[in-house]
């Protein structure tokens, strides 16, 4: 009987010790949130849009004391904006410290990639084209290929559809499919657009048009058509297997501080990198 009351009384020792903490480290967690405070300004990459959008939203709810403004117009706009002081962080799909498609290096800003992106060439949902091969993707943004029939669809002719020079999807898609062939830019067929919701609404409205985007973009009346024969996937992102992808990054003057460091170090956290970053079709880089 004493042995059984000893053990009694170790159990409830034990179980008043787990509380203590729990509850200690809730009460620190609750105390670290209400002390963080700050502004937090995003701006920059469309693609990345919905990602920084998604984080902003996780992290306002653990930090509540943190204002939060984001906004996507252009890659372009992120490093801009940093180094001019208008953004506390920019969004790019590009590492800008370095100089890419034209574009020169931000020497002054420091890089942190937050994900892999899967980018899609996207037609109408009721685009009877299913796949493209890079050549055929070329030429049709070379102006050599100008109606469907000729890749396998009706006799319609294909409206291209371009991002803006600034567009991060757009370096990446000159980068990873163009390869060094020129966009004919000019005729009535030809569209350029600012973001990357203007080019799934240019897409959506005309069965005849073709464009490209992120994954996370891709739903409702649009579709990818896969790319020699290989699926657009976050799967086949991941593996290398898909070859029309890139990374997302978060710039910040110098070393990132303070709430800024913070809403990197969430960003890079296995709770949102392995959540809601994989629900937005991201691939993680942690």
């Amino acid at each position: 009987m004493k042995l059984k009351a000893l053990f009694k009384s170790i159990a409830a020792v034990a179980l008043s010790s787990a509380l203590l903490i729990g509850s200690s480290f809730a009460a620190n967690h609750q105390a670290n949130a209400e002390q963080m405070s700050g502004k937090i300004v995003i701006a920059g990459s469309t693609a990345l849009l919905p990602l920084t959008q998604q984080a902003a939203k996780e992290f306002k709810k653990l930090n509540p004391k943190v204002k939060i403004v984001v906004s996507g117009t252009s890659s372009i706009a992120g490093p801009q904006s940093v180094s001019k002081g208008v953004a506390t962080i920019g969004a790019c799909d590009w590492d800008a410290t370095r100089s890419v498609g034209g574009f020169k290096a931000y020497s002054d800003l420091k890089a942190y990639k937050i994900a892999k992106i899967p980018f899609a060439v996207i037609v109408n949902k009721d685009n009877p084209v299913n796949n493209l091969s890079i050549k055929q993707i070329q030429d049709i943004y070379a102006g050599k290929i100008t109606n469907w029939k000729q890749v396998g669809g009706k006799d319609e002719e294909i409206v291209v559809v371009n991002r803006v020079k600034g567009s991060g999807t757009r370096v990446n898609f000159e980068d990873k499919i163009l390869n060094g062939v020129d966009i004919k830019t000019s005729g009535d067929n030809y569209i350029e657009v600012g973001k990357s919701g203007d080019m799934v609404n240019k897409v959506k409205s005309n069965p005849n048009a073709i464009g490209f985007a992120d994954l996370a973009y891709v739903k409702g009346d649009i579709k990818a058509v896969s790319i020699n024969g290989v699926q657009a996937s976050t799967a086949n992102a991941a593996s290398g297997k898909y070859v029309f992808y890139g990374y997302g990054y978060l710039l910040t003057k110098g070393e990132a501080k303070g709430v800024d460091k913070a809403f990197i170090d969430y960003m890079l956290s296995k709770k949102f990198q392995n959540g809601s970053l994989k629900k937005l079709k991201f691939i993680p880089v942690k």
